[in-house]
């Protein structure tokens, strides 16, 4: 079984840019884009399998709900497929904030499920490049209440105000520059970051503040406070950067019950075994190279099926590997 592309969701956003469609090197086709969804189990946003350059491939065309129903444990991993069925677990997206993003927060499995009857949403972002005044916001610095918390959070909003600034971490964006996001902790992307993304197979997401815009029919824009407000971590925690050795060619960035992320740098050769019952998500974040025998650019998503998990890497390359 040959690694799959699949054909992007490009998804056009009040905040979102210009850069997802020249970093993939597809036509731009439409304004603000501010994600492309590379792989996805979201209903009514399932990725399609777009052409491997095989000959008469019948694979194309199809959904991935699909796939995993005729190929089952051989595309996603026995352990996998006992765990979610047909769903896939994974959401991987590739983001552009032209605009600062609203400040919100993701329920975790237990809120979702009761809320929503879904997943919760844990997720990892990788900054592929970002503008000299980029900016993550992400985590608590300073102890507030849930009561704290509603006061900024109804506060009268303003063009540009942030009450949320004085008690949220802020980071200098910097590629190479990882975040870990479990569900709870308040976060939003500053403008000027290009990035990629993991995550659950989930859309929810509570916003809860966002400087006062309003969507394209003039009307402020949606906020989830009370939703919010029982799904935020209050623990104030010491550093949210990830630290890991961006030196080394293969480095492991995030290990949790959801996903493990690594990143590894080819140069030549490499073949790569992570000896877990699953498939294997590569994204090229930069150069090309062929993966299993298919080709992968800047910009490309591969699915690798479990069956065939060992990844032969011929090229110059940087690559981000997600595993269940």
């Amino acid at each position: 079984m040959k690694p799959y592309k699949f054909r992007p969701y490009l998804k056009t956003v009040i905040w979102g840019g210009d850069k997802i469609a020249p970093f993939k090197g597809i036509e731009q086709t439409q304004e603000n884009i501010g994600e492309s969804w590379e792989i996805s189990g979201v209903p009514g946003h399932e990725s399609v399998c777009a052409d491997r350059g095989l000959e008469n491939d019948e694979d194309k065309g199809l959904t991935l709900f699909q796939l995993i129903e005729k190929y089952k444990e051989r595309l996603v991993g026995t352990a996998v497929y006992e765990r979610f069925g047909s769903n896939f677990p994974l959401l991987v997206k590739i983001i552009d904030s032209k605009q600062d993003l609203s400040i919100q927060v993701h329920p975790n499995d237990e809120l979702a499920k009761q809320r929503h009857n879904c997943a919760g949403k844990t997720e990892m972002w990788y900054i592929i490049e970002a503008e000299q005044e980029a900016k993550i916001h992400v985590g608590l610095k300073k102890h507030i209440t849930p009561e704290d918390y509603e006061q900024m959070a109804t506060a009268e909003a303003g063009e540009g105000q942030n009450p949320f600034a004085e008690i949220m971490d802020c980071y200098n964006s910097r590629p190479g520059d990882c975040f870990f996001l479990p569900a709870g902790r308040l976060h939003a992307i500053g403008g000027g970051n290009l990035l990629a993304e993991i995550q659950q197979t989930s859309d929810i997401t509570y916003r809860v503040y966002d400087y006062g815009r309003k969507d394209a029919q003039g009307h402020p824009r949606e906020l989830h406070i009370q939703q919010a407000k029982a799904a935020i971590d209050y623990t104030v925690y010491p550093e949210y950067r990830t630290q890991y050795d961006q030196s080394s060619p293969s480095a492991e960035l995030v290990s949790c019950p959801y996903f493990t992320v690594h990143r590894e740098v080819v140069s030549g050769q490499a073949r790569i075994d992570y000896q877990r019952d699953s498939f294997v998500i590569v994204m090229c974040l930069s150069g090309q190279a062929s993966v299993n025998g298919i080709s992968a650019r800047r910009g490309e998503t591969l699915l690798v099926p479990a069956s065939n998990a060992v990844l032969d890497i011929q090229g110059t390359c940087t690559l981000l590997t997600a595993t269940v």
